[in-house]
């Protein structure tokens, strides 16, 4: 397949590129060149600013590509229902399959554990990128028709990989913080009791069934969620972070305490969206949908072995491990506080 891919050095674009590549298919993408995560070798790159619908239009009659034709082209940086009817102008003639990538953050969130299908209905009050998310996936289905536009709507879930360790908060910029705090005893923040369960995908993965469904003729007109079948509480997803950052279980239950998302949003107010809207309630998937569509598909990274991996990436580039300095300072500020709470509440 000839691919597009707008974006492509981000944490799963780089990995679809990658995979892509390695499965003979002629990779392009379209970035500004600013990304530190290196390209994949053998891809070739367009340097334009792909948010401007002028910029993206001049690179695609440039001298590399001449308004060729591609079998698809994936959108991962659409944020914004216009861009993406900027992307349905634009392509609607030049390629077969256009692939948006959208979030799992937009389902409505459920008050019991119920196993989430691409049924459930779009709805988020509290998070304003998941809002956007959702005014993108219907400005596809309603433009992309009109305009005999064949595209598929890809949701990834929470997604990690060598350079994202993920936790709960605090940490999205600068995610060696959380392992510089496990390693010298800070005390380690859960959310609730750290029993809600919560789905990790490592990048990979998401990347295998990205493109799967890029060559499935029934993934046509059809929104598909790629997520892990491993769910794991919050207690469990920083206990594996710790083990594999060389910490032993007994130290890190030590450092763990037990925070009500309420107190973490007053502490982070900005993070009110992603906590309320998301991360606080449970969250697993059922991917039989996608086991359909790509036969074979399965998730082959388990957590453990993937923040291994992260953990190892950052080990060896020392330029990533960088320290945010107000997360400290809030998570010790969480921290002394409710660990004084139970004391007085013991006395």
């Amino acid at each position: 397949m000839r691919i597009l891919l707008i974006g492509g050095t981000g944490l799963i674009s780089s990995e679809v590129s990658v995979l892509a590549l390695a499965e003979g298919h002629d990779v392009t993408l379209v970035n500004r060149g600013t990304s530190p995560l290196p390209t994949a070798h053998g891809a070739h790159v367009i340097h334009a600013d792909a948010t401007s619908p002028e910029a993206l239009r001049s690179a695609l009659r440039g001298p590399r590509l001449r308004g060729e034709r591609f079998d698809a082209v994936v959108q991962f940086i659409a944020y914004h229902p216009s861009q993406v009817l900027d992307d349905v102008e634009t392509f609607r003639t030049l390629t077969d399959r256009y692939a948006l990538i959208a979030t799992c953050a937009a389902y409505r969130k459920h008050d019991r554990l119920t196993p989430l299908t691409e049924d459930v209905p779009l709805e988020n009050a509290y998070w304003q990128y998941a809002r956007d998310k959702i005014a993108c996936e219907e400005a596809l289905r309603a433009a992309g028709t009109a305009a005999g536009l064949p595209w598929t709507i890809i949701r990834p879930a929470h997604t990690y990989g060598p350079s994202k360790i993920p936790g709960f908060t605090g940490v999205s910029r600068h995610p060696w913080t959380l392992v510089d705090r496990m390693r010298r005893g800070a005390d380690i923040i859960l959310p609730g009791d750290g029993t809600s369960l919560w789905t990790l995908t490592n990048a990979r993965d998401v990347a295998a069934g990205i493109l799967g469904l890029l060559q499935a003729q029934g993934a046509v007109g059809e929104a598909v969620h790629v997520t892990s079948s491993e769910a794991i509480t919050w207690r469990g997803i920083h206990a594996a972070i710790a083990n594999a950052a060389g910490v032993s279980d007994e130290a890190f239950a030590e450092q763990a305490v037990c925070v009500p998302s309420d107190a973490l949003v007053a502490a982070e107010p900005h993070e009110a969206g992603s906590i309320y809207g998301d991360k606080m309630h449970a969250a697993v998937y059922d991917t039989s949908k996608l086991r359909a569509l790509v036969p074979g598909w399965e998730p082959h990274v388990t957590f453990a072995d993937g923040v291994a991996e992260s953990i190892e990436y950052f080990e060896s580039r020392p330029e990533l491990q960088t320290i945010d300095d107000a997360s400290n300072a809030m998570f010790d500020a969480l921290g002394k506080r409710y660990r004084a709470a139970i004391e007085a509440s013991r006395a």
